[in-house]
C-alpha cells in the first residue's frame, strides 16, 4: 500500500532541501568558475525503496553526462556489503556547469522524485590532485572493450 503525503508537507521538505543544498554549496559558490568542480555524494536510501532509486539515479546519471558539456562524470556506485549506501563520483567543468546541472529538467525530476527515498545526504566536495591524468583516465575506460 502507498503511504499518502499532504502536499503541503513535502512542499515543506523540497523547501527544505532546496535551503540544505544551498547552505551545504556556499564554498562551491566561492569558487572561481574556471576551477573544476569535484564532488562525492554519500547518499543512504531506504531499503524497500532502493531498485526505484537506483533507477531513476541510472536515468539521471547518463542523461546528465551525456545532455551537459559540463558534466564529465556522473559515477554512481554502492557498497558491495551494504546496496542501500550509494556513493556518486560527481566531476563538472566548472561551478557554472554544476549550476546548469542542478537547474537541468532530468536534475530537476531526479531529486522531486527521489525525495522521499532518500534516508540521508552528505555533499563532500573534493580537491582533484592530479587533474592532468584525468585524460588519459577516461580515454583507458573508453577502450576497454
Amino acid at each position: 500500500m502507498l503511504k499518502r503525503y499532504c502536499p503541503t508537507s513535502v512542499l515543506i521538505r523540497v523547501l527544505i532541501c532546496t535551503l540544505a543544498l544551498l547552505t551545504a554549496h556556499a564554498d562551491v559558490y566561492a569558487q572561481e568558475p574556471t576551477t573544476m568542480l569535484v564532488r562525492i555524494s554519500e547518499i543512504e536510501v531506504f531499503s524497500q525503496r532502493l531498485d526505484e532509486y537506483q533507477r531513476i539515479l541510472a536515468e539521471e546519471a547518463e542523461a546528465s553526462v551525456r545532455l551537459e558539456p559540463g558534466v564529465l562524470c556522473i559515477f554512481p556506485s554502492a557498497q558491495r556489503e551494504n546496496p542501500t549506501q550509494i556513493r556518486i563520483l560527481e566531476i563538472y567543468a566548472n561551478r557554472d556547469a554544476y549550476n546548469a546541472h542542478i537547474r537541468s529538467p532530468h536534475f530537476q525530476k531526479y531529486k522531486t522524485s527521489t525525495l522521499e527515498m532518500v534516508k540521508s545526504l552528505r555533499l563532500v566536495d573534493m580537491h582533484a590532485m592530479d587533474t592532468n591524468a584525468m585524460p588519459l583516465i577516461f580515454k583507458k575506460m573508453g577502450d576497454q572493450p
